[in-house]
């Protein structure tokens, strides 16, 4: 195995505050950037999914639509890491479920991992989680209502990360990927996929950085419940 030693996850707030209705904006999305080029979240009042590839960053909102961000917008919920893939290899014709076992059989279950797919897709199914005004209702009801849409033969990346089991809540356990095409204009959370030809990238973390929003009185003083969270989590991821 080959890890660069500094190579780190940085994540700002948690998952399982955003499943407890702890979805205000807490941190300028622009400023994870400092730590990587290459993650996901979401924005306040979890609106939309976002992607962040090679330093840009994009929002799929709930009308299906793209845009590229400035940076200014505030987020209660994204990851990022510098990627440097350390790991590769080509696909054909392979399901959602297939590609996701090859990779598990070449990185740990108890690293995080980045996980870059690109390539051709013949079939690419995502959601968009619609924005939240408070009173926030709790994730899972949203996901249970949330748009999907769906594409045939597009070309585009999938950005995401492994987490490994013990940090289920911080982040969603198993993996979590987000897709943009190549022409900015198709994106969301990934729900399943049909990859015809693509390479595959992956990047395992020596470290995972939790940045927590120290300034958000909701945050504090609402105590996360774990089994709720982790009941949530899983159905909707």
């Amino acid at each position: 195995m080959v890890m660069k030693t500094k190579n780190y996850i940085y994540q700002h707030g948690t998952l399982g505050g955003l499943m407890q209705e702890l979805m205000d904006g807490t941190e300028e999305i622009g400023k994870l950037l400092d730590n990587g080029d290459f993650g996901l979240g979401t924005l306040a009042g979890s609106n939309g999914e976002i992607i962040i590839l090679d330093g840009n960053i994009y929002h799929a909102d709930e009308a299906g639509a793209i845009h590229q961000l400035v940076g200014t917008e505030l987020t209660p919920y994204a990851a990022v890491t510098s990627f440097t893939s350390t790991q590769q290899f080509s696909a054909k014709k392979q399901s959602d479920d297939e590609l996701k076992e090859r990779i598990l059989a070449k990185i740990s279950k108890n690293l995080f991992s980045a996980v870059q797919v690109k390539g051709t897709f013949k079939k690419m199914h995502v959601r968009v989680a619609p924005k939240q005004e408070k009173p926030y209702p709790r994730f899972v009801e949203i996901a249970r209502n949330q748009p999907e849409f769906q594409a045939e033969n597009i070309a585009g990346t999938i950005v995401g990360f492994f987490t490994p089991k013990l940090f289920h809540g911080a982040a969603a356990a198993g993996f979590h990927l987000h897709f943009i095409s190549d022409d900015h204009r198709f994106g969301g959370h990934v729900l399943d996929f049909e990859l015809a030809e693509g390479m595959i990238e992956l990047m395992e973390l020596a470290e995972f950085r939790q940045h927590f929003p120290v300034d958000n009185v909701d945050y504090l003083k609402n105590e996360i419940n774990l089994d709720e969270i982790s009941k949530d989590i899983a159905e909707a991821e």
